[in-house]
């Protein structure tokens, strides 16, 4: 199981990861972590929201709560209670909309599909995403 720490210190990695590969004009690879520091940073507030001790890691862990074994970031987010605050809030709304465009399949996109300048857009997004989880109770 992935503890709330290890997924908070993941989630920070990976946004830190994402902001030196983009400082050495790395747009792919930047945009990839990004979207699983907002992964990360939902799955972590899921945990919190339904007291578990963990976000399941392995096959095993998994057992009984298939339904949690995505990469989706809006079903992530309907899941982790936030949904409706971030819909009702316009300017996180707008924030949301750009983070989200993320898929884990993004992997397998060519490289060069992507501007720096759209990273630049997507990476502060996911600033205010992940500032906005970590900080609601």
């Amino acid at each position: 199981m992935l503890t709330s720490q290890n997924l908070y210190d993941l989630a920070k990695c990976r946004f830190d990861e994402a902001k030196i590969l983009l400082a050495n004009d790395k747009p792919d690879g930047a945009i990839y972590l990004l979207g699983y520091a907002l992964e990360l940073m939902l799955k972590r507030r899921i945990v919190h929201l339904l007291d578990w001790e963990g976000y399941p890691e392995s096959d095993g862990d998994f057992k009984g709560k298939g339904s949690f074994r995505i990469h989706n970031l809006d079903l992530l987010l309907h899941f982790s209670g936030l949904e409706k605050k971030i819909k009702e809030n316009n300017v996180l709304f707008a924030r949301w909309q750009i983070a989200r465009t993320w898929d884990s399949e993004v992997r397998y996109k060519v490289i060069g599909k992507i501007s720096k300048e759209e990273v630049e857009g997507v990476l502060n997004a996911t600033r205010d995403i992940l500032n906005f989880i970590s900080n609601t109770k």
